[in-house]
């Protein structure tokens, strides 16, 4: 059984790490292939929205697999660092827009995973933490990055410092998580949320996504020149001048993404 289950299903990519006998941990077996996949996924042009989740009911995942993390040497977990990074890093970089279903705990790795994605959207009752100031380390996949960006400087310090657990409650107050569901309504819900999305120009909101994100990352001016070379990319779309001309005729558009 594979460590990563992948499908395409009307323009939504579902990508699901399959370890829920140990809530979903990162091994490195798990990276190299979870990395494999978003390879795909990032040069697939019919994939619009993807949507991440872990098997099972207890945890979206609970971070690295300490019990392959104790059998290697310092290399080796050097190794795997840097695999979990660059893989999370690969997500944040995908240019379609991603959403997290956290399905359960979401702690170390798992909390950076739902950090890398776009949008979170959590069960009730589930727990979230960066923890691993308690394991004598630091987060090591962006949550010291990404996690003050998202909520500021000193709250990201109380959580990291402390390696205090959140309900999902606290996460969505924090705005850490977009929204919080029943269980059973979480993968529906997301996947509301990407047809929401999917309504409007492909290539649009890719482009939408760089600019946000890209100048998020400096200053105004810096930005402002981004969003208009963004901008810029959609000029030329057949996308652009289908929906003049729906709105001329007063039907829906017929998006095709180009």
């Amino acid at each position: 059984m594979s460590n990563v289950i992948y499908k395409v299903e009307n323009h939504i990519g579902y990508i699901t790490v399959n370890r829920p006998d140990v809530l979903n941990c990162f091994d490195y077996v798990t990276l190299i292939e979870l990395q494999e996949v978003i390879n795909k996924v990032y040069t697939d042009g019919d994939i619009r929205v993807v949507i991440f989740t872990g098997a099972g009911e207890k945890a979206f995942s609970a971070g690295a697999d300490l019990k392959e993390r104790k059998t290697l040497n310092e290399a080796e977990v050097r190794r795997n660092v840097k695999a979990i990074r660059d893989v999370f890093n690969s997500i944040a970089g995908l240019p379609q827009p991603t959403i997290a279903a956290v399905n359960g705990y979401a702690l170390g790795g798992g909390f950076e995973w739902l950090l890398s994605c776009d949008f979170a959207i959590a069960a009730e009752g589930v727990s979230l933490g960066l923890t691993e100031t308690s394991w004598a380390i630091i987060p090591g996949a962006g949550g010291t990055q990404r996690l003050p960006r998202l909520i500021g400087e000193m709250k990201a310090k109380e959580l990291i410092f402390t390696a205090k657990k959140l309900t999902a409650e606290e996460a969505y107050e924090l705005g850490i998580l977009l929204k919080v569901v029943p269980r059973n309504l979480l993968i529906s819900v997301c996947e509301e949320l990407a047809a929401d999305i999917m309504k409007n120009g492909p290539v649009a909101v890719k482009q939408a996504k760089y600019a946000i994100t890209q100048g998020m990352n400096t200053d105004l001016q810096t930005g402002m020149a981004i969003e208009g070379k963004a901008y810029e990319l959609t000029i030329p779309t057949e996308d652009r001048l289908e929906a003049l001309q729906a709105f001329s005729e007063r039907r829906k558009t017929q998006f095709t993404g180009k």
